[in-house]
Formats: C-alpha cells, structure tokens, sequence
C-alpha cells in the first residue's frame, strides 16, 4: 500500500485513521460513486479493514449505495444526510483557514443547503 504524500487539512486536523481516511476521500470525491475496493486503493486503507467499519457508515446513512456493476456495489458520500453535509462545510473551513488565513470571508464554491 502506497504512502499518501500529502495529508490534507482534514487529516492534519483529525488524525489518520482508516475511518477519516475514508472519510477524507469521499469528501474530495463525493460527486462519484465508486466500489468498495476503489475506495480502499484510493483512501490508502486495506480492503480488509475498510469491511470491518463501512457497514457502519451505511446504517449511519453517511454512505449510500448508488448501484450494482456485476458483483460490485457503488457507494457515495449521502449529501441528503446532516452529518455529512456538516462534516463537508468543516473541511471547506478547514482549507479556507489553512490556505487564505483566519479572517477570510470568501464564499465556498459549492453551497450545502445553508
């Protein structure tokens, strides 16, 4: 498994587990839906360890199933549920601190039912 070169400020803020790291790339990616070993290869986690909490993050609502490819399902980042969309408006924060400073007052690019 392949080193991840940069953390983002999500993980630089958080920690870097196998839930955040989950997490952190449905966050950056949560236009798409990808199965569950495409999640795995791209968050950096072993497929072993993302199966021991992602029915977790199922049952929350925080991922949804979008389809079924064959065997494979596809899952994305739910944007209808609280938790996410509040967990999405942290990370912008977080970038909007790290990137312009404190007292930025700029608008997001993408809006999350304000």
């Amino acid at each position: 498994m392949k080193k991840k070169q940069n953390k983002s400020f999500f993980l630089m803020q958080f920690g870097d587990t196998p839930q955040l790291r989950v997490l952190d790339f449905l966050i950056g990616n949560h236009f798409f839906d990808f199965p569950m070993t495409g999640i795995a290869r791209e968050s950096n986690v072993s497929y072993n360890s993302i199966v021991t909490f992602f029915n977790n993050f199922i049952k929350s609502g925080i991922v949804v199933k979008t389809r079924k490819i064959g065997k494979s399902d596809y899952y994305k980042l739910n944007l209808e549920n609280q938790f996410v969309i509040d967990l999405m408006k942290l990370d912008w924060k977080l970038v909007e601190r790290n990137v312009l400073g404190e007292n930025s007052k700029l608008k997001p690019i993408i809006n999350l039912q304000e």
